[in-house]
């Protein structure tokens, strides 16, 4: 009985050990990321995600970098090998936890991030499989404010392109804004990004 309660002790501690570089890690990362060293912070989130092969975090946080650093990219090869490599981290992270709605939507960021990149040719292409990233994503969470927002600024966009009114759209970010403001994420390493871009959004509804 004593070396069971031994053994016990010594697999609890070495877990909560674990558990605790995990998230050292993972906060030096983000401290990387608040300095706007990219970078540095996405090279940390690598060596967490080969460490800790069970943990879809890393992975997520990957894949929104390298979403993040396309936006304005305008050499073709440039972009592909970003988006690329955030897919690869996004097919990890849906291995780990599927149907994971904070994975859809980066997943629906990386397909945009072709949309805007070239309209013409991956409008076409991508732009039902974004509809619907976001329609089930927001069946699983529907009160998840980067789901609500990420529909709602998905369909304003397409409106505007089609010359429709935005107006439902505009009603949609302001929720998506009470939601941000409400919102609990399950631990400090969870998604909890979002409000200042709905914000800004929602601005240009005013004009």
């Amino acid at each position: 009985m004593k070396k069971l309660m031994i053994i016990a002790i010594v697999l609890i501690s070495g877990l909560t050990n674990a558990q605790t570089n995990f998230e050292k890690g993972m906060q030096k990362a983000f401290s990387l990321w608040q300095e706007n060293k990219m970078d540095e912070a996405e090279n940390m989130f690598e060596r967490i995600s080969n460490a800790e092969t069970d943990q879809w975090l890393p992975h997520y946080y990957i894949a929104q970098i390298n979403s993040l650093k396309s936006w304005n990219i305008k050499d073709e090869a440039v972009l592909k090998a970003q988006l690329d490599k955030a897919q690869e981290h996004i097919n990890s992270a849906m291995t780990i936890s599927k149907d994971n709605p904070e994975i859809m939507v980066i997943q629906a960021h990386v397909l945009t991030n072709w949309v805007a990149f070239d309209g013409m040719t991956y409008g076409m292409k991508y732009s039902g499989k974004i509809s619907e990233l976001y329609a089930k994503a927001e069946k699983l969470a529907p009160e998840n404010p980067r789901v609500v927002f990420g529909k709602a600024e998905w369909g304003m966009g397409s409106a505007k392109y089609f010359g429709q009114d935005t107006a439902p759209y505009c009603e949609a970010i302001e929720k998506s804004i009470e939601l941000f403001t409400n919102f609990k994420p399950e631990s400090e390493l969870h998604p909890n990004w979002g409000k200042n871009r709905a914000e800004q959004v929602v601005e240009t509804c005013k004009k």
